[in-house]
């Protein structure tokens, strides 16, 4: 067994591997939907407006999905090299999933993405919206593949164990297990309100730029249509996920709430835990709030605490209480921001309200933070299992050396620490840049569609 500080070394490495590559479909999963949606309307309406959104949005699309694709190729590898306990114990389950991946998902997405990204131009309108909408079935189904495996280590199912290897018996039940149901759509919504507030956020910055206009208001408008309608959903479905994890997944739930003790009716903001002493230093809470949230209308019914759960089966309180709040509050301020787009576009002042305007700029990255932060809970919350209450963090780690573990951790952390910086710089330029001029020379009408009157 790995010393516990090579544990931790390797629990870091692929967390940050993990967030650095969920930064990238966290984004791209959603554009592909929209470039595919304003395409579309393109080669419908003959309009060059859309041909001018989708040109400047395939260009952030397609670096960030091959970064995405790198990334998630390097988690793949770790899991036979810093994992190799656990490649080994769930190979014949997982390794089939993500290997579904690749055929499916990954094979569709290379046999279509050159269309999309040089076709234009070249093969008819009809099939490069056809190859666009290919693009958008191989991330939903590589989104599906792995909500599958991942919601099958939180709550393992259709499986039988020989020789310390868990087998499927059931593909079914592995496949579509009881956790996936609820965290398939609700990561689903997620990305699709990430990338719809980071296209929103951009197309606000252009308003308050006084820059390229037509772009910005058309652009603006369907993000938050899309928001508008996503927001609402989205609360429901975490709201269901939460009771669904409270239920099979009790310590993660005691955690994120932050309470040791069974006899607090209220919601906690801000705690200071003391995981020795098996109690919080300083807690600053609302009273009766968790009951309300609880749904009991009296506000009475207390929260359960995490001294319920064995010391030795109990997540880090610290990570799943703030990764879980850096989720919530970040989605409640984006319902209201989405409630607030709704009035003005009623009151006819949605692209005259300056200060909403700036709002929306700073809001360009909650989607990500939001997803970040629900992982962060999911996975911290589910400790101190890898396979949930099957295979334990500690024996599912390779037998590495601490200098070992320590040098790859520096590798990775400078090497995405370069790469991160670069994304963001080329996606600052490409906005300082600006969409090409509607109507000038990239603008002459596709063949087979008829040119849209200007002015």
């Amino acid at each position: 067994m790995a010393s516990p500080l090579t544990v931790d070394v390797s629990r870091w490495q692929f967390a940050i591997t993990a967030i650095f590559h969920m930064t990238f479909p966290a984004i791209t999963v959603g554009l592909s939907i929209f470039l595919a949606s304003v395409y579309t309307a393109h080669v419908r309406t003959g309009n060059p407006l859309y041909l001018q959104i989708f040109r400047f949005w395939r260009k952030i699309f397609a670096v960030g999905f091959g970064l995405g694709v790198v990334a998630g190729t390097v988690m793949t590898f770790e899991f036979g090299l810093n994992w190799g306990s656990y490649a080994h114990a769930v190979g014949p389950v997982l390794g089939v999933t993500i290997g579904m991946e690749v055929i499916t998902a990954f094979f569709l997405e290379a046999g279509f993405i050159g269309i999309m990204l040089y076709g234009d131009g070249r093969v008819s309108p009809r099939k490069m919206a056809f190859a666009c909408w290919m693009i958008v079935i191989g991330t939903l189904l590589s989104t599906t593949w792995i909500l599958s495996a991942n919601s099958w280590m939180q709550d393992p199912a259709g499986y039988i164990e020989v020789n310390g290897q868990f087998q499927a018996r059931n593909w079914w039940h592995v496949l579509f297990n009881p956790a996936f149901s609820y965290r398939y759509p609700h990561m689903l919504l997620a990305v699709l309100i990430s990338a719809s507030w980071f296209i929103g956020g951009i197309a606000a910055w252009y308003l308050t730029k006084g820059r390229s206009l037509p772009f910005a208001r058309r652009t603006l408008s369907i993000a938050l249509g899309m928001l508008a309608v996503l927001m609402p959903l989205q609360l429901y479905a975490g709201d269901e996920t939460a009771g669904f994890m409270g239920q099979h997944q009790p310590a993660k739930l005691e955690a994120f709430e932050g309470n040791w003790k069974t006899d607090n009716n209220g919601y906690n903001l801000f705690v200071v835990p003391d995981s020795d002493k098996g109690k919080n230093d300083v807690q600053v809470a609302i009273p009766h709030l968790g009951a309300y949230i609880g749904k009991d209308l009296t506000g009475q019914a207390v929260v359960p605490g995490l001294l319920q759960t064995p010391k030795d089966q109990r997540p880090n309180m610290w990570s799943a209480f703030y990764g879980f709040r850096a989720m919530y509050f970040t989605a409640l301020v984006m319902f209201a921001m989405a409630f607030a787009g709704l009035v003005l576009r009623l009151r006819g002042k949605l692209f005259t309200s300056r200060r909403f305007h700036t709002l929306m700029v700073w809001m360009t990255p909650a989607g990500i933070i939001a997803i970040t932060g629900g992982w962060i809970t999911a996975e911290t919350g589910r400790q101190p299992w890898v396979v949930y209450g099957k295979i334990r963090t500690s024996d599912a780690v390779s037998q590495l050396s601490l200098p070992e573990a320590v040098t790859s951790l520096t590798g990775f952390v400078l090497l995405y620490a370069l790469l991160l910086g670069l994304w963001i710089r080329y996606i600052v330029r490409t906005v300082g840049a600006g969409p090409d001029n509607l109507g000038g020379p990239a603008f002459v009408p596709t063949s087979g569609v008829p040119e849209a009157p200007r002015g």
